[in-house]
């Protein structure tokens, strides 16, 4: 059976595994970095230290196949690699290109890597000359996942996305990627906000290239353990508002 290993700071990289449930069957693990949440806040130094600590007690403790920086924040400040055992997050900036028709599109990310020349770089790398990109600072909607208020507080939610986003309306943005993984969980109010703009998730390039890297080692049935530091019970808490009731141990 083929092993995964997802981790971010918090829950938001849960909606990488639905993604790579609809594509091949394996066992998963999750780590909830609670510890270090939210990554966005850490400057590089402080976040190399921390990726570098925790992908190596996750492959001590479990021996994965593949481990996933479910967060593009540290992709993106750290490098981290496209195809390996170490799989970073990425905007799916190709398929933006090739979506748009109003030649603008919009990248939502966390205030850390909106403000990087990480990320500047990477659009010059992906991006030709004749697409404008807009970069939203999406860390406002980061914590409306984290805090389980989507699911809640579906009105406040949709006034806080229309109150970040509406201001960009203006730049003819028909497609934007959603450079969080919390922010697929939007996707719904999102839509509904913004019905002209077709919003891009990532983790659909994600489980495509780990079934490409699989490729025909493939399990009979999916299997998910969720492991978290600091308070796993807090953590229990916020995966039932989202309607995940499995039990969280201490990692």
């Amino acid at each position: 059976m083929p092993k995964l290993v997802v981790f971010d700071s918090g829950l938001g990289s849960l909606s990488i595994i639905r993604s790579i449930q609809k594509k091949i069957r394996a066992e998963i693990v999750y780590f909830a970095d609670q510890d270090n949440f939210p990554y966005g806040t850490k400057s590089i130094s402080q976040l190399k230290k921390i990726i570098e600590l925790t992908i190596k007690k996750l492959q001590e403790r479990f021996e994965p196949d593949i481990i996933i920086v479910g967060s593009n924040t540290p992709s993106i400040l750290l490098d981290i690699p496209k195809r390996s055992k170490i799989i970073g997050v990425y905007p799916p900036l190709c398929d933006a290109v090739k979506a748009t028709k109003t030649k603008t599109i919009a990248i939502l990310a966390t205030r850390s890597v909106i403000e990087s020349n990480k990320l500047t770089n990477y659009i010059k790398k992906n991006v030709p000359t004749r697409i404008k990109v807009i970069k939203i600072n999406a860390s406002p909607l980061v914590e409306l996942v984290e805090s389980g208020r989507f699911i809640a507080e579906t009105k406040f939610c949709e006034k806080q996305i229309r109150r970040i986003l509406k201001p960009f309306l203006k730049e003819r943005i028909d497609v934007a990627t959603l450079s969080s993984t919390h922010l697929p969980f939007l996707l719904p109010l999102l839509e509904k906000k913004f019905p002209k703009v077709t919003f891009l998730n990532p983790a659909d390039m994600i489980a495509d290239q780990i079934s490409r890297v699989l490729q025909n080692r493939k399990s009979q049935v999916n299997k998910l353990q969720i492991f978290a530091s600091g308070d796993t019970l807090a953590f229990e808490k916020k995966l039932r508002k989202i309607g995940i009731r499995n039990k969280v141990l201490s990692l």
